[in-house]
């Protein structure tokens, strides 16, 4: 997998995952000691963007965890998301969860998007600090879950509870839905409770990676 951008190569260096090589432009080379030199336009043919900083690197394949064996850490804190495509928000998730010192994410195999360069870079290298799981149903990981000792909280607008009436502490799932969508109607019947944000202005919604960013931090102040 090639990698870039500054914070997403500088984080796949200081993670677990094995870099090969790093090329880097003049302008770059001095933040990567060892880069392979290379011209912008190199970095971009290899990287397959623009946004690449001048920097990219060879990196291994993203290595998922397990699903099952993140429910058994003490009193997880997980964010599964029900069909969320748009590779910034799911990098942007995984920032915010990263940050908020989440257990994991936890991603369908199906229907979602995925660990791509794309989103190594949208996450600010944060993927690679950060467990992350791919499941075949999520409904089904939801029941798993709550068999688990947990409780899962699905957010939509105007959900009947307010997410600071929630008891945050112990294991947790927040389940968040789909750009446009929301969350479908079997993923949020397997949810303990629907809860919302205040929401004050006009737009009826906030995007799904703002939400997961006030959510988290709600959960983060609790603990």
């Amino acid at each position: 997998m090639i990698v870039y951008g500054r914070n997403a190569v500088r984080e796949a260096i200081r993670g677990p995952r094995r870099v090969t090589t790093v090329w880097a432009t003049k302008g770059a080379a001095g933040e990567f000691r060892g880069a392979a030199p290379a011209t912008a336009e190199q970095i971009a043919r290899r990287a397959g963007s623009d946004g690449h900083q001048g920097v990219c690197a060879d990196v291994e394949e993203y290595r998922y965890a397990d699903a099952a064996a993140l429910l058994r850490a003490p009193d997880p804190v997980l964010v599964a998301l029900d069909e969320v495509t748009d590779p910034q928000n799911l990098g942007a998730i995984c920032r915010s969860a990263e940050c908020t010192g989440a257990t994991g994410v936890i991603l369908p195999e199906r229907r979602s998007a995925e660990v791509t360069p794309a989103v190594c870079k949208a996450s600010a290298g944060a993927v690679e600090h950060l467990a992350i799981a791919r499941v075949r149903n999520l409904a089904d990981f939801l029941a798993e879950a709550k068999a688990a000792g947990c409780w899962t909280y699905g957010a939509a607008a105007g959900g009947r509870t307010p997410y600071r009436a929630v008891d945050w502490t112990g294991g947790v799932v927040l389940v968040l839905g789909a750009e446009g969508r929301g969350l479908r109607p079997r993923v949020a019947a397997a949810c303990d409770d629907i809860v919302s944000l205040p929401l004050r202005g006009r737009i009826d919604s906030l995007n799904v990676s703002a939400t997961a960013a006030v959510f988290l931090y709600e959960i983060l102040q609790q603990r």
